[in-house]
């Protein structure tokens, strides 16, 4: 069994001994730290936070546990159901709460699940917020309300349909484009809460033709859930045989975004991002962010626009910093996570697909041709597990010591940079690896970049 416990919130595979998976001792702990936290940011102040899960068959239990917690220290919850990642966030600002938790394990299998921990922005929680969150946990000095001050909860529906209405109706967004390329799509859900807006949402754009594909909200993933190439070999073949104009994928709280081309091929989830900027910054330009391991196309496309780009460390809340520090008008991560400021400051895939078909509808373009407009790269993603008791700052450190005299960014892990590409080693906030990514012009030298890496790291 596996528990993580981390200022991004509490992640694990459902069942074991307390402390050693997501138990509901480790839930109800986690919740009423969230809570005890809410209670010290808003003292005296009757609170509200919103609540909503992915499709997993575990939710509802965790769901219980969570609303049933922050009832108990005298917090209103107003639960929307089965929710979108990025729903949620937006009900969090659109109802004036205080705070929300999602309850979804993201790209995670279906033995995963989270909490995942928003502020009254309905954003995360920013790295001092979830340590303190962390040390109360660690703590577990908790007061709990008597009966005549606990906490009220309110069931509402609808928002997924509130959801669609925001990002159609968002002046990026071109309907009419959309309509007249008589687009037909296909769309995988895996079999979550992706199955209930995003049919709705593309025939809401003007989408000619949707076939779904994994869209009933059972929680029994068909495949696993990540959206990356090997597991869209479904959605690849039902793009060709139905000669649809592009697939599309996203992962079980939605706010990730794959597109497979017309002629089943991949458009490359760090694509997702280049060519929705690309788009925006055609109409109003700006500054863009992504995180440092993402693409440096997007880099190359927000230059091409005469605008400056700009990294951050990885993880959303950092990407959130920093696009607010520069006032960027579109940003995200390389893993299909796209932000749109002018709708809320979270990935969301909605926006992305709204994005992506406006800029494919208005180029008039196939899907294939579109990708052929932006730098190739290749990036090549891998992952080691660490032997017990090693600490990862050893790694770093002779990762450090072996590119000596390198360009060497620390903010994030350690990224060493050259004109041929990058490489960056990092531990995992979510799972309990370390990642190594690297990007080159070709295949071929990633993967020599992530081999060098690896044999550094085998030798402590």
């Amino acid at each position: 069994m596996t528990l993580i416990k981390s200022i991004s919130g509490i992640r694990g595979t459902i069942g074991g001994k307390p402390g050693e998976g997501l138990t509901p001792v480790d839930t109800v702990l986690f919740a009423s730290a969230y809570g005890s936290w809410l209670r010290m940011r808003f003292p005296g102040k009757r609170l509200k936070v919103v609540t909503g899960r992915d499709a997993r068959i575990s939710g509802p239990v965790v769901n219980e546990l969570i609303r049933s917690s922050l009832v108990s220290l005298g917090i209103d919850v107003t639960d929307i159901g089965l929710a979108t990642t990025p729903t949620v966030e937006i009900a969090v600002t659109e109802t004036g709460a205080d705070g929300g938790i999602i309850i979804t394990a993201s790209h995670n299998p279906g033995e995963w699940n989270a909490l995942k921990l928003l502020n009254e922005k309905g954003e995360f929680l920013s790295a001092e917020d979830g340590l303190l969150l962390q040390q109360i946990a660690e703590q577990g000095d908790f007061t709990y309300s008597e009966i005549g001050s606990m906490g009220k909860i309110v069931t509402q529906t609808g928002w997924d349909i509130r959801h669609i209405e925001m990002v159609v109706a968002n002046p990026l967004v071109n309907t009419e484009a959309i309509k007249r390329s008589k687009l037909t799509v296909v769309v995988d859900c895996v079999n979550s809460v992706g199955g209930l807006v995003m049919p709705g949402l593309l025939k809401a754009l003007g989408v000619n033709e949707v076939i779904e594909l994994y869209c009933e909200p059972s929680g029994l993933f068909p495949h696993n859930p990540e959206p990356l190439p090997e597991n869209l070999k479904d959605l690849s073949e039902a793009v060709v045989r139905n000669r649809a104009d592009i697939g599309i994928a996203v992962d079980p709280d939605v706010d990730r975004l794959a597109i497979v081309c017309e002629d089943g091929s991949m458009f490359g989830e760090e694509y997702t991002l280049v060519a929705v900027a690309d788009y925006v910054l055609g109409i109003t330009p700006g500054s863009t962010v992504s995180n440092m391991s993402s693409s440096r196309a997007l880099k190359d496309v927000t230059e091409r626009h005469g605008c400056t780009y700009y990294s951050s460390a990885v993880g959303e809340v950092n990407v959130v910093e920093e696009m607010k520090k520069r006032k960027a008008v579109i940003g995200g991560e390389g893993n299909g996570g796209v932000i749109l400021p002018g709708l809320h400051y979270g990935r969301d895939a909605l926006a992305g697909v709204a994005l992506f078909l406006s800029h494919l509808a208005i180029s008039g373009l196939k899907c294939s041709q579109l990708k052929q407009n932006y730098p190739l790269y290749v990036i090549s993603k891998n992952k080691m597990t660490l032997r017990d008791g090693l600490d990862v700052r050893e790694v770093y450190d002779a990762v450090r010591n072996y590119y000596k005299g390198s360009s060497i960014d620390e903010r994030d892990g350690i990224k060493v940079e050259n004109e041929d590409g990058w490489v960056q080693i990092r531990a995992s906030n979510t799972e309990p690896i370390i990642r190594i990514y690297a990007e080159a012009a070709t295949e071929k030298k990633a993967e020599e970049l992530i081999i060098e890496v690896k044999e550094v790291v085998k030798k402590i």
